[in-house]
């Protein structure tokens, strides 16, 4: 039984029961031995609290100058790849147009009448002696060719990108400023006249402003608003000083607007005025005119009415004439400088001719029978 206690009982009555009593244990023991047990037993226990953040978590740290340009440059993928896109889209359009105004060729209108090309053949069309559309291929080309540079993370000259979106969005201020300021010119100088490439330019311009402008925090934005106000008084003032001779010279033009007339030719036809403008026809030569001009009814008026129908007449404003109006591509190609004109042979005779003058150009025997009287 002894032994049985022994062996089952808690140390603590061990010293009751013992046969052989052996000396109790001392305070220093006991709280050593407490201590152990106590602290077993914390580390035992399921972890909580906010000991187990600490334990499992790692500290959050503040992002680095490396990850805040990482994060910078991964947003403004998006605007650099709608600057490309936009501006590759304007680039194409003013490429069309500069084509046109070199070429003095006559605009396709995808959209309203046949007056598409009023607003380019115009002297609203040119800046300083430079083609618009040529500008703004260019500062399209400029656009699209940084954002496509740098949607690809590819920063030419060694430009920052702080630094190039800075240079996007002057370039892009400039552009919108100087769209607005011709929105203006269209709807004042050409009331009435449809031009489908100004409002797609207009909107191409003011999409690309927004866009780069909605990478800027407010507070970058209240600080870049004197540079962009700098911009744009460049921008007004410049075009203001290049339009500044044309307005009052195109003033008094700006609100002609003649409908396409026929006026009758009453004088009749001579014979020798009948056999010079058969003459005339079969060689080639062409009189190019005017519905409103004097003169070239009055060379009419010398031919009579059968000899007129025969000649090859080309009229230049067959539409009808306003401001900004174009010639006809033939006219605008035989680079007349007044009408009536005549182009005999290569040779080019400028205002009404006499009938013997015309004859003795085109090489036309006069017999003495059929001789102008």
């Amino acid at each position: 039984m002894a032994s049985f206690l022994n062996i089952t009982s808690p140390p603590f009555f061990s010293s009751r029961t013992s046969l052989s009593p052996s000396p109790p244990p001392t305070f220093t023991a006991q709280l050593t031995q407490f201590k152990k047990g106590w602290c077993w037993k914390l580390k035992c226990l399921p972890s909580s609290g906010p000991s187990q953040e600490t334990d499992s978590e790692p500290p959050e740290t503040a992002p680095s100058p490396s990850n805040s340009a990482s994060l910078l440059s991964s947003s403004s993928v998006s605007t650099y790849n709608w600057c490309a896109g936009l501006g590759g889209v304007g680039f194409l359009e003013t490429a069309y147009l500069t084509f046109l105004k070199l070429t003095n060729s006559d605009a396709f209108c995808p959209i309203g009448g046949g007056n598409c090309g009023d607003v380019l053949s115009s002297d609203y069309a040119v800046v300083f002696g430079v083609p618009l559309p040529l500008i703004g291929m260019i500062s399209y080309g400029l656009v699209a060719t940084l954002g496509l540079q740098w949607s690809g993370k590819k920063f030419p000259f060694g430009i920052e990108e702080s630094n190039g979106r800075l240079l996007l969005l002057g370039c892009t201020t400039s552009m919108a400023v100087a769209s607005g300021y011709f929105l203006y010119i269209l709807s004042t100088k050409f009331s009435g006249t449809s031009c489908t490439y100004c409002l797609l330019s207009a909107f191409l311009s003011f999409s690309l402003f927004f866009i780069t402008l909605k990478d800027f925090g407010l507070e970058e934005i209240q600080k870049f608003l004197g540079l962009q106000l700098c911009i744009a008084s460049v921008v007004i003032f410049s075009l203001n000083t290049s339009y500044a001779t044309l307005r009052p010279a195109s003033s008094s033009l700006a609100d002609i607007n003649l409908e396409y007339f026929t006026t009758e030719i009453t004088t009749p036809s001579s014979p020798f005025a009948i056999s010079l403008a058969r003459h005339l026809q079969s060689t080639g030569a062409k009189m190019y005119g005017a519905f409103w001009c004097s003169h070239c009814q009055e060379q009419k008026q010398i031919f009579g009415k059968e000899a007129a129908e025969l000649l090859n007449y080309v009229e230049c404003f067959p539409n009808g004439f306003r401001k900004g109006t174009k010639m006809i591509k033939a006219c605008a190609d035989a680079k007349l400088e007044g009408f009536p004109t005549w182009v005999i042979n290569g040779q080019v005779l400028s205002g009404d001719q006499e009938l013997s003058e015309l004859a003795k150009v085109s090489g036309f025997k006069i017999e003495e029978s059929n001789q102008p009287s």
